[in-house]
Formats: C-alpha cells, structure tokens, sequence
C-alpha cells in the first residue's frame, strides 16, 4: 500500500466535506493536492499542500483554511495530530497502531512490496546499449547498460509491460571497416605478413580469433573470391562473432535483453523498410524537396548546395529538417532511424526509451520530432543521456583508448571488482552526471563505500534471524506469528524505520514516471543508513536489541521489523539487478 496516495484520498475527501467553491461557485480543482514526507521529520510523519493549492482559487486565507482541514483530519482514527506550519501546510503525525499495521501490510506483501500499477500496462520499449559490433563492451558502453537495465526492471515492476531491446547495429561504414580489419587477421592466421595495422583499421587483438576461425573454416578460398563476396562473408561472420562476446560480457554485468534487432533487416530488399517509412511521412506531408543552410561553421564555398529528400522536422519541434537521401541517391543513416521508429511504433507501443551516451545529444530533438511525426503525438518518446565515466585507480586516472585497441573492456571491470559494486555505482549519480568510478574505493568495506553499506545491511538482517535461532532453538519464525508481534513496537527507532519502508511504494512510482533509476540507489542507501544507526543504538542500550534474550514476544515483533527491511532491501537490490547477500566475510 502506498500510505501517500492513501492519505492523499482522505485528505481530498476531508476537503470535499468542506463544499468549497471557487470564485465562480464551483467546486475547485483538487488534482493539485499531494501528500509527501516533510523536510524536517520532526515536523512530522507526512506534509500535505492542500490548503495553499486552493487558498487562491476559493478566496481564502491559506492559514484558516488550513486550519479547516486540519480539524477536519483530526477526526481520522489513524492521525495523532494535524499542525498547521509556515504559510498553510498541513503537517500531520500518525498514530503509533497505524505504523504497526502498516509493518503488517508490509509483511503480507514481502518482496512484493511497493509493486505498482501506475504503468496501467502502457507497452514500454526500452533500447539500451546498443553499441557498434565492432569489438568488447568497454567501460563507456557500462553506464548506459546498467541505467537502462535497472530502468527497465523498475518500470516493469511498477506495472508498465516492458520489452528490453538492442539494435544491432551491423550496417555501415563502421561494419566495411571492420570487415577489412578482420580480412587482415585473416590473412595472418594463413600465416601472410600484414606488417602494422593500418591507421583507420581496428588493431586490437580480440579480432585475432575471429580470423584464425575463418582460416580454419575457409582456408585460402575467401583471397580466391572477388573482394565484395569475400567481405560479405567475413562481415557476417565478424558480426556473429562480435554478438557472441557482446551478449557474454553483458550477461556478465546481468543484462540481458528480450530483443536483439538488426539494422541490416532496414536495407534488405532494396531498403523496402526505409522507403515504406518514408512513404509514411511522405503521406503524412513531412516530406519535400528542398535545400539546406550549410552546417554552423562551415565555409559556404565547400557547402554542396543542391536540392534534396528533406523530412520537414522543424514542424515538428526540431532544430533543422533533416536530409533523408544523399546525393549518390543511398539513404542518410537518419533515413534508417526512421524506419526503426516506424517497425517500433508497429508492433504496438505506447512509449519508446532511448538510453544513449552523452555523445549522442544532437539526437535528442530530431528523435522526438520523428516520434510526432508517425504517430501524430500518440506514442511518447524520452531519450536518456549517460554522461562519461571516469575510472580511476587510487585516485590515479585509468587511460583508455577504443580505438588504439588500449581501452579497459567491461569485463575487465567487472572480474576486478565483481558485478554489484559496477551496478550499483553507475546509479550513484544521476545518469546525465559525469562519475567517477574508483576501483580502490568501490571494494573498500565501509560506510563510505554505498554498495557495501546497503548489502551489509542486508546481511545483517539475515545474522539477527541467526541469532534468534540460537537463542530460540526450534523456532521457524514464520509471519504470521511475525505478523501478530509487531503490536509490540513501540520505540521511536522502530517507528521511524517502518516510515522509512513506508516511502518505498512512492519511490517506485516517482523514479519510474520521472524514468530516474539512481532514485532507488539513494534510497537503499538511506534505508540500509536507517538500519545500521537502529542497530547502533542496541549496541549502546541492550533493551533496544532486536534479539532478547528471554523476551520472545518482544524478539518476534522485532523480526518482524527486520524481515521487512530484509525485503525491501532484496526487492531493491534485485531491480538494480545485484545481489542481496544472507552474510559478507
């Protein structure tokens, strides 16, 4: 249960009784109300706005008539007290039994705890990492996995049906490229001399394999064959090779995707999908011919200027039309963007999300104007930008070069510091942030270390359990006689971490409708802080210790608590897609 959205519906329907009117002597607007925490939590357990949101558009002082609505919640069984602060919130505290049946609803929802319906099962797509085919996931491909992973999982667990996708991009000058740089390793494993890598080649040695596989299947035959059917040939199986060890270094960071899609299905059969698009818009009157400005910065004297297939963008909210045919008469690659919104809007969804690096800034508005353009505004489209990673060692910059073959691959990354403490830190800012990635300090075990702070919290929930088995040999500590203990839980400590788990359902809905995943991130870290400082206090005062000896009835209603924790820590752990570990050595 989301307590937020509860109390926002008592609160409009404690507003309702009132019979407001507005200056015009209709009931007011009440979509405005909201229910949050409030800033300072000694302010109380929840804030409402009601009564500045409708002050103006009744007439009335903000103070009185929050005051009204103040007595009006005084009424509610649930609130302890209802107190007017600053210029008309509403602060409001709540009873000490409505947090002991809220830890209930908790338990009964375990894992499935703060799961929503606010998607209403809008068919979601999400297109994340999508790098070329042309070598290793590296470093910089990581952010954009783990952001559009986690965005994923969380927007499925928040009630959208969610398809997690990868375009294949296998078409191009960068895949011919590729083509002749394996043709010379190629060459080498027949045993040729191909002396240096070529400037403008890929030199990197994990191409190696993939050309002693072709000797090994070809022999000599492919140097036999004219060059275009020989490069066809070892494009393909270049690319086969590629997505083999992209899809292994992924599931190794635990990406997985539902659909790998080529761009090479966009140009088979003489670009059928490419001239069905743009037949689309031509229909739609986005389309014309017409001639450019030359690019900011460029001398007019080297501008082509000649007349070409334009999509009018600008109608549309870009910032210039967009060519669509080059002059040789082929297709400019924003021609094949356009064919790939167009396949996505027709297998049905509601909402397309791009996530794409930093770099990729300049596509964000035409992406957008495309979007309005083939569905007429019905599908929404959101592009989210990565910013940079920067690795350092010991506080010392790593290098890396994709190019010069001299870069750190993914899973380098990962084998070093293992697959969690990746996940987890490239959350720890928001993804349009640049970070800082540490190996030193992303393995070190303490409080400044988020990730082992939260699986920490984690496994601590887990050895108080232990702990209880000891003291109460033969006890099973199901809940439901957790469940009926927690009547027991009086402390302020005790209250203020079931109100921290109350913020969980809240946190769901608002990291995924804003589409912010490093949200979640910073709540485990509050929650796991909540816990440890809980804990601490049992250090110092032996009575505030979840496990007592000889006191059942009150070691019950604090496992109760604990196994809550326990839950919401998993549950946010497994959407971020790490683990939540039972006990750390």
């Amino acid at each position: 249960m989301n307590i937020f959205a509860d109390f926002t519906a008592r609160i409009t329907k404690a507003v309702e009784a009132l019979d407001l009117k507005d200056k015009e002597g209709a009931a007011p607007d009440l979509s405005r109300i909201a229910v949050e925490p409030p800033r300072d939590a000694s302010h109380g357990d929840l804030a409402t706005n009601a009564a500045m949101v409708l002050a103006k558009p009744t007439g009335q002082n903000p103070r009185a008539l929050a005051e009204k609505i103040a007595a009006a919640l005084r009424g509610d069984a649930d609130i302890a007290s209802a107190e007017i602060a600053g210029p008309g919130f509403v602060n409001l505290r709540l009873t000490e039994r409505f947090w002991q049946a809220h830890l209930v609803d908790i338990l009964d929802a375990g894992r499935d705890f703060g799961r929503s319906t606010v998607g209403k099962g809008h068919s979601t797509n999400v297109e994340y990492v999508s790098a070329n085919p042309t070598g290793p996931m590296h470093v910089g491909h990581c952010r954009g996995a783990v952001v559009g992973d986690t965005l994923a999982n969380l927007l499925a667990f928040a009630g959208y049906a969610v398809v997690k996708e990868y375009v294949i991009n296998d078409a191009g000058v960068q895949i011919d490229v590729l083509g002749r740089s394996v043709m010379l390793r190629y060459r080498e494993a027949l045993g040729d001399d191909i002396g240096e890598i070529p400037a403008g080649l890929y030199p990197g040695d994990y191409l190696v394999p993939v050309g002693e596989a072709l000797a090994k299947e070809f022999g000599r035959s492919l140097l036999q064959m004219p060059d275009d059917e020989a490069l066809a040939i070892v494009k393909d199986r270049t690319i086969d090779a590629m997505m083999v060890m992209i899809k292994a270094d992924l599931a190794l960071l635990n990406v997985h995707h539902d659909v790998f899609f080529s761009e090479r299905t966009l140009h088979a059969d003489n670009a059928k999908a490419i001239r069905a698009a743009i037949a689309d818009l031509t229909m739609k009157g986005h389309i014309y011919k017409g001639k450019l400005p030359p690019p900011k910065g460029e001398k007019p004297d080297d501008w082509e200027d000649r007349e070409q297939t334009l999509f009018r963008s600008t109608e549309v909210g870009d910032d210039m039309d967009r060519p669509l045919v080059k002059s040789d008469g082929s297709f400019t690659y924003f021609a094949a963007d356009v064919a790939y919104l167009k396949d996505k809007v027709n297998r049905g969804f509601d909402e397309l999300i791009y996530v794409l690096g930093a770099d990729h800034g300049g596509y964000v508005k035409r992406l957008e104007a495309l979007a309005r353009a083939v569905t007429g505004g019905r599908v929404k489209l959101t592009v989210l930008l990565c910013q940079l990673v920067k690795l350092f060692r010991d506080g010392e910059p790593v290098r890396m070069s994709k190019r010069s073959g001299d870069f750190i691959t993914l899973r380098e990354v990962v084998e070093e510091v293992g697959r969690d403490p990746v996940r987890f830190m490239m959350l720890y800012r928001k993804s349009d942030a640049p970070l800082d990635f540490d190996f030193a300090k992303v393995t070190e075990q303490s409080k400044d270390n988020p990730v082992f702070y939260v699986q920490y919290a984690s496994a601590r929930c887990h050895s108080v359990f232990r702990q209880a088995g000891e003291q109460f040999p033969g006890e099973t500590f199901d809940r439901a006689a957790l469940k009926d203990a927690v009547a027991g839980l009086t402390d302020e400590g005790e209250i203020g971490l079931i109100r921290k788990l109350a913020e969980y359902p809240r946190l769901i809905e608002q990291a995924a409708l804003a589409q912010e995943p490093h949200r979640l991130a910073f709540y485990l870290y509050d929650l796991a802080s909540a816990f440890h400082a809980h804990w601490n206090r049992g250090t110092e005062n032996p009575g505030l210790r979840f496990v007592k000896v000889n006191d059942r009835q009150s070691t019950y209603a604090r496992l109760g608590l604990v196994q809550a924790v326990a839950d919401v820590l998993t549950s946010g752990l497994t959407l971020i897609g790490a683990d939540a570990p039972t006990e750390m050595r």
